[in-house]
């Protein structure tokens, strides 16, 4: 096991080809690297090691990947999850996020952009973001801390879904385009497509139920209706 500054990624992937490849390059970005081949073996992996990231192939042996984030967020371990799928269906990457995953990409991928797909997922999942605490309704965003409550009730988000949600809160009337959320939230504009934002909306729906402020706006994206405060 490597385990370089940057952050440990466990890498669950049984195609040795495709680990061996991945552990170089994020190894070479200064990333520690461990790496599994089938999804037993990755879920007791990110229960032992913790991790900064799991990149998790969906089709494994034993378990799949799929079910390998369902058991983790089972327990509450929201360690950011990152999916690589060789399959075409769009249904595996949806169920993955359904699941709390925090981003995908498919096979055949550039190793470059693999590892840029990790730093943002990192970057989201640890970085500082700061500012006054964002009140709608019975919602309750602290930017500072990253944590969400409804009423007292705090609610667990992705470090994906709390940057969305956060990005619409701080623009309360306002409509974003799904192409807006993506560069603001993803850092580009057009790589993972208008289906990625609408599943993690609906999950951030989803968490806050009925206290959701997320409204949508048909054809061209999302708000948040209610005006926000600080408190």
């Amino acid at each position: 096991m490597d385990t370089a500054g940057r952050g440990l990624v466990v890498v669950v992937e049984d195609e040795p080809a495709i680990a061996d490849l991945v552990r170089l390059y994020l190894s070479r970005d200064g990333y520690g690297v461990h790496v599994e081949r089938d999804g037993l073996r990755g879920l007791d992996a990110v229960r032992t090691l913790r991790p900064s990231l799991v990149l998790l192939d969906v089709g494994l042996p034993g378990i799949d990947g799929l079910e390998v984030c369902r058991r983790l967020r089972a327990a509450d371990d929201w360690t950011p999850v990152l999916f690589v799928t060789a399959r075409d269906d769009e249904v595996d990457r949806v169920v993955g996020l359904q699941l709390g995953a925090d981003d995908y990409v498919t096979k055949p991928f550039s190793p470059r952009e693999l590892v840029a797909r990790v730093a943002a997922v990192l970057r989201r999942s640890t970085g500082v973001t700061g500012g006054a605490v964002l009140v709608v309704g019975a919602v309750r965003v602290d930017p500072g801390s990253r944590q969400v409550w409804v009423e007292e009730r705090e609610v667990v988000l992705t470090a994906t879904e709390f940057d969305l949600l956060l990005a619409l809160m701080r623009r309360p009337g306002q409509v974003l385009r799904r192409e807006q959320l993506l560069a603001d939230v993803w850092g580009e504009a057009d790589y993972s497509g208008s289906r990625t934002v609408d599943v993690h909306v609906a999950q951030v729906r989803a968490k806050l139920g009925d206290a959701s402020p997320i409204r949508t706006h048909r054809g061209v994206g999302y708000s948040v209706a209610v005006a926000s405060r600080t408190a």
